[in-house]
């Protein structure tokens, strides 16, 4: 069972396969947590996808665990009042979900922006060795500049919506790139669009203007 809607089914049955195991970064965990509260209907098939891997572990011999007692009380004692502030913070913000608002510690209203391109601008929210990760506001008709990849590309819509080659993405869909796509994504004319990308590799831009922005994409 593939969550509707979605277009690019065995690349997303892939992703979500992997947020059911526990094995994606920090960034991509956050991206398919943020897409599971925006989609409720695709956490059936995440939900069978976690009981499947959980049968797997209870077929294998335990591993004893040093320290037990000690790591548990540390998880328990732990502060949870930042994560509860955060929560408090975006109580109003329909446009971000809880998982999001989490990984960014700061509301749409406070990101301090940088515009790439007049009608684009973005926020590099993380980039190291987990990949990078990227809100990117785009004007209503405006347009991303032509790119391919060198890894994968993930890119969430919170608002509005855009269209490139592979299709038509609304909130709570995940567009996904890699190296064999060269597209140029398109925001809707009649609203402003919101997204949140995970890459793992840089873009390569590849439209008449590449030369110019390259360097701005990169840096």
């Amino acid at each position: 069972m593939t969550p509707t809607g979605q277009t690019q089914e065995q690349p997303l049955d892939t992703l979500l396969a992997g947020y059911a195991r526990g094995v994606l970064s920090a960034p991509l965990h956050t991206l398919v947590a943020t897409h599971l509260a925006i989609r409720p209907e695709s956490r059936r098939f995440v939900s069978l996808l976690e009981t499947a891997s959980a049968g797997e572990i209870e077929r294998l011999a335990p591993v004893p665990l040093a320290d037990r007692d000690a790591r548990l009380a540390a998880i328990f004692a732990s502060d949870e009042e930042p994560i509860r502030a955060v929560a408090r913070g975006f109580a109003g913000d329909e446009v971000v979900p809880y998982p999001l608002a989490r990984f960014l510690g700061a509301s749409l209203a406070d990101t301090p922006w940088r515009t790439l391109l007049p009608g684009v601008k973005e926020y590099r929210v993380a980039d190291n060795e987990d990949g990078e990760a990227t809100l990117y506001w785009i004007r209503g008709g405006r347009k991303i500049p032509s790119h391919t990849h060198e890894g994968s590309e993930y890119t969430l819509v919170l608002k509005g919506a855009f269209s490139d080659t592979n299709g038509h993405y609304r909130r709570g869909d995940i567009a996904i790139a890699d190296r064999d796509v060269d597209h140029q994504p398109i925001a809707d004319a009649d609203a402003d669009c919101f997204c949140f990308a995970v890459t793992d590799a840089p873009l390569t831009l590849t439209g008449p203007i590449g030369r110019i922005v390259q360097k701005i994409f990169r840096h």
